[in-house]
């Protein structure tokens, strides 16, 4: 599994922006993949990741082997 820093390079390079690590989690959630522990707890998530960003980063899942 890919680390966060992994993803977030990867996004950088491949499409030219750097996803904020709530978008990767909201991305994981959304696939069902687990997730590390959060400060936050279980409470409703605060930046959720935008619609246009979604495709990009479940790409970068697919290019890890993740889903």
């Amino acid at each position: 599994m890919a680390t966060y820093k992994q993803i977030q390079t990867y996004v950088r390079t491949e499409y030219g922006f750097v996803p904020k690590s709530c978008w990767i989690a909201h991305c994981k959630e959304i696939c069902g993949l687990p997730l590390r522990k959060s400060r936050r707890g279980d409470k409703q998530r605060v930046y959720p990741c935008p619609i246009d960003k979604r495709e990009k980063i479940m790409e970068t899942f697919k290019y890890f082997k993740m889903i």
